[in-house]
Parts: structure tokens; sequence; C-alpha cells
């Protein structure tokens, strides 16, 4: 590799993000409006609308992804205040080796396993386009390959790829969004969406469960992209001003395509409507943007569970998502899909933990923060109640109540062991002035 590139690629891993190279907050907040512009933000808006009226989808959709922003913001600030990401945070909470094997795993696995289905559902896509379009039939192994290629290598390059991605990438989705929601309407009409009755009608509060697991996941990984960020503030509006418009806009924007042209999926809309190179376009960056934060976070929980060390980022975030592409193309992926799903559904209680550890255990000061040997089987425990709690508990939203638990349950395990370790001091040291 030449010393250009070298130069080119992130040098920050798990080790601290000097203040020098911090970037203001709309860097940030643009990665996740290219992330929150996505084809499966479109279908939750489609999913949505078939229980609930469009204002109830509206409100459900603020809702959900404000909750996310809430404790996303917790897990931004600490990771401004520390320059560091998620699985190194992580190392405070649950311990050095607690955050090594149990939660890079669960996140590396989770989010490169995603990387994976995500770049083959772009290959079929594309595939099925150029057949469509310009009576190209290229396999869609090949177009799958080709896109994580390019995928992958952005990740590879860092957070200064990312960035410049989604400079150009975000201003042109947001333009053919609108595009293509404007076309939709004007095609096929509005009249509906003032009559408009669901023809399956579920409890609002399932609407907003629904919403919060769209992007459950994106809230507890948030410090490996607001570590980058100049201060607390930054982070909160990184978080704010990144999720909830372009989170809300595209669920909307799916709700009401799915009403007026019967399907959520802007692409085929315009496909349908002769402009499928416009389709083709939104589908391309809308999944670039979205799967490279994907892998990007998969690569850091892998760097940190083989503890490999800042320098080797990119070669692990490289290998480990083309072995899930070269699944993806082979098929394989599809049988791993419900295993994914497990492992999805444990990430919420991470921050849970998180969070009590930072922001009521140590007061949100970052002296107070250190990492923390071995295993800290307190943030095991709690987290493992969390996770439990947010796949048995139905009433309410399952990955709230995951964080909500895993952070009651640290307070209070951590309060014993630590009444415990005292009780034992004073006995010991009253046993010691008898004798």
């Amino acid at each position: 590799m030449s010393k250009n590139n070298s130069d080119a690629i992130e040098r920050y891993a798990l080790e601290a993000v000097p203040q020098s190279d911090r970037q203001p907050w709309f860097t940030i907040a643009l990665i996740w409006i290219g992330t929150m512009i996505c084809v499966p933000g479109l279908m939750i808006g489609g999913a949505l609308i078939t229980g609930l009226t469009v204002m109830q989808a509206f409100w459900a959709g603020v809702i959900g992804y404000s909750i996310v922003v809430f404790y996303m913001s917790f897990q931004g600030m600490q990771a401004a205040d520390l320059g560091r990401p998620t699985v190194s945070l992580a190392s405070s909470s649950f311990g050095e080796t607690g955050s090594r094997v149990v939660i890079s795993f669960v996140l590396g696995i989770a989010t490169l396993g995603w990387f994976g289905v995500q770049t083959n559902l772009c290959g079929v896509a594309f595939s099925n386009i150029l057949a469509s379009w310009l009576g190209i039939n290229l396999p869609v192994w090949i177009s799958s390959l080709i896109w994580g290629v390019i995928m992958l290598t952005t990740a590879i390059y860092g957070f200064n790829a990312l960035k410049y991605l989604n400079y150009i990438a975000v201003p042109s989705l947001i333009i053919l969004s609108l595009y293509g929601t404007f076309i939709s309407l004007s095609t096929y009409g509005s009249d509906i969406l003032f009559s408009y009755q669901p023809p399956q009608p579920f409890p609002f509060i399932q609407g907003v469960a629904l919403a919060v697991g769209t992007f459950a996941v994106g809230g507890v990984i948030a410090g490996d992209y607001s570590r980058y960020a100049v201060g607390r503030k930054d982070a909160i509006l990184s978080s704010v001003l990144g999720v909830l418009p372009a989170g809300v806009g595209m669920l909307v924007m799916g709700g009401v395509m799915a009403v007026v042209a019967g399907t959520y999926d802007i692409t085929v809309i315009l496909a349908n409507l002769g402009v499928p190179l416009i389709g083709l376009i939104v589908l391309i960056l809308a999944t670039w943007t979205t799967n490279t934060v994907n892998a990007y976070s998969g690569g850091l929980a892998i760097t940190n569970m083989f503890n490999l060390g800042d320098s080797n980022r990119a070669l692990a975030t490289g290998i480990a998502g083309a072995l899930g592409t070269l699944l993806a193309i082979a098929g394989i992926i599809d049988y791993f899909i419900n295993y994914l799903l497990v492992l999805t559904s444990a990430i919420p209680a991470v921050a849970g933990v998180m969070i009590a550890d930072y922001w009521i255990v140590k007061k949100g000061d970052a002296s107070k923060w250190n990492k923390v040997p071995g295993v800290n089987w307190v943030g095991i425990i709690s987290w493992l109640l969390g996770v439990v709690a947010g796949n048995v508990i139905k009433v309410g939203v399952g990955p709230l109540s995951g964080i909500v638990v895993s952070l009651v349950a640290y307070i209070i395990l951590h309060s014993l062991v630590a009444y415990i370790i005292l009780h034992s001091f004073v006995a010991k040291e009253e046993q010691s002035n008898k004798s």
C-alpha cells in the first residue's frame, strides 16, 4: 500500500481521538442522516401505515426516534468526553475481558452480519434494475461482490471516508427522495391520504416499538462516531438533528407512498414511472451510506475482540467485511438471519449498563472512568437481565424495557457489591484491632 493511501486510512480505533482531530456537529450529523435515509426506513413507514393512520404513524415515528435519541445522546456525550468508541468505553462497565469476549462479539457479528445481508439485497436490486432498464443480465453475486467491495473500502478508510461520502450523498438523497415523493403524489394523487383507514389496525404503542427497533442498535454504537465530536453539545446536536428529521421523514415518505402508490419502495415507484436511473441512484447511495456504518462499527468491534490495536483496524474491517460479503453472495448468510436477529435484540441493553456506570455511578466525570481488568460481572449480569427483559416483556417497547432493566440492575448490583466490600473491610479492621 502506498504511503498516501496509508496516510488516508484512519489512525484511531480503540485509543482516544485527540482534540485536534475532532469534528463539528454537522459532520457527524451528516453520517447519521446518511444512515437514516435508507430503504428499510421506508419499509418501516410502510409497515406502520398498515395499522395506523398517517398522523398516528408520524407521531409513532417522532416518539420512537426521540426515545432512541435520548439514550443515544448519553452514549455520544460519554464518547465525546473520552474520545473512544463504544467497545472501548464498555471496558469500564463490562471489564476489559467482558468487553472483548462478550460485547465486541455481539456487536461485531451482528453489524458485520447485517452488512452482508444488506450487500446481498443491494446486489439483487441492482441486477433487477439493470435487467429491466438496460436489458443487462448481471448475476446477483457479481452485483453483490462489486457493491460489497465498494462499501467495504469506504469503511476500511474510516471516519474521513464516511464524512466525504455523506457530504456528497446526503444532499443528493434528500433531493431525490423528495422528488420521488412529489412525483408519486402527482401521479397517483393525494386524496386518499385524507380518508385513509389502516386495513389491520394495531395499538399505537406497537408503532412506537417498531420505530425504536429500527434504530435501537444505532443509538448504542453512537460512540463510534461521537468520539469525534468537539464536546457534549456537538454530540447531542449531531444525534438530534442527524436522526430525528431524516428518520421521521423516511417513515412518513414510506407510509405516504405505500398509501398512494401501493408500495413503500421508492426505487420501484421511480422505475414504474419511467425514471429507473433515479431509482438506481437512490438505491445505491442509500445502501452505501447506511451499510458502511455497519462495516465500520463492526470493524471496531472485531479489532477490540481480538485485541489487535489501532494499526490493524483497517485489516480487521477488511477481512471480517469480506467474509460477510462472501457468505452473503453464496446465499449462506440467509440461514443465519434468525441468529442475527437474536444477537441484535441483545444490543440495546448494553446502553443501559454503560449509562448507569458512567452517568450515575461515576457522575459523568471523565476522570473517574477507567478500564476494569478482567470481567466486571456486575455489568455482565445486569446486561443479561436487560436482554431477558427486552425479549420477554411484551408490554410497551422491548428495547426500552431492556435498557431500563439493565440500568436499574447495574445500579442495585453495584451498590450491593460496594456495600459487601465495605462491610467486609470494616469487619476485618475490627478483627485486626481486637487482635
